[in-house]
């Protein structure tokens, strides 16, 4: 197993890509740390590593709570030691053009795809840099690689996610800390609903999915997680500052 032993903590672990991630990451060894706003929903990711017979716990944690992710990279760092791997997911989808969005939604977007990522990693640091050796994955987009209409609040913090990443590869490469961008396209999952809103329903996202995208069809959070996996481990142990896009050619297109 390819991460036998690690500890990976991953926040917005209760579903989706986030939870999937977790999944593969508790086949493969690791301590898997399955944190979620919504306790029942880490503890269920938690429970199915476990049924599958790896080593995880479900916490709840609200990301933009500073003080809470703070107190428990320290606790995690104290009962197991050490934290390899973390995977700062948690996200959320604002739709709107400059004229629809309030300046709130930016804040929110801002908020949770940008800051949250920034003091979980800030957290983590220091016991990177003690033990020599570290992970820190940044979900962004392929939002974060092109644009697209409608969307201004999320494309602009995608982005800042990964000019973030990018700055903190460079800062901490010398610890031998590789941080990198998850660049998802679309992955059918509920956390598309604001933008199925924006393209005008599901049957107008599945006629765009088909038309627009080379590969033509959607990505499995399967599919995503292997990517995950991948920037996890030591597969990709001379990657770092990369943005990773995973999008069956739509950035491309």
């Amino acid at each position: 197993m390819i991460l036998e032993d690690r500890v990976a903590i991953i926040t917005a672990a209760g579903s989706g890509i986030g939870r999937g991630g977790a999944e593969i990451m508790g086949r493969e060894g690791a301590i898997v740390i399955a944190t979620d706003l919504k306790a029942e929903r880490a503890e269920e990711t938690a429970a199915s590593i476990r049924n599958a017979g790896g080593r995880a716990e479900g916490l709840a944690l609200d990301v933009t709570n500073d003080a809470a992710v703070e107190a428990l990279v320290a606790d995690i760092a104290r009962r197991h030691g050490r934290i390899d791997i973390l995977h700062n997911h948690a996200g959320i989808q604002v739709e709107g053009s400059l004229e629809q969005v309030p300046a709130t939604g930016l804040d929110d977007s801002y908020r949770v795809n940008v800051r949250a990522h920034f003091v979980a990693a800030k957290a983590v640091l220091p016991h990177m840099k003690r033990q020599g050796k570290g992970v820190i994955i940044n979900t962004s987009s392929n939002s974060g690689v092109f644009f697209d209409k409608g969307m201004l609040a999320y494309i602009t913090s995608k982005t800042a996610v990964i000019a973030m990443t990018r700055q903190m590869a460079l800062d901490y490469g010398p610890d031998n800390i590789r941080v990198n961008a998850l660049c998802p396209g679309w992955v059918d999952t509920p956390f598309n609903d604001p933008y199925i809103r924006q393209m005008g329903g599901r049957g107008a996202i599945d006629a765009y999915v088909k038309d627009k995208i080379p590969m033509g069809r959607w990505a499995s959070v399967a599919e995503i997680a292997e990517s995950i996996l991948y920037l996890a481990s030591d597969r990709s142990s001379y990657m770092t500052g990369h943005a990773l896009v995973i999008d069956g050619g739509e950035s491309i297109a």
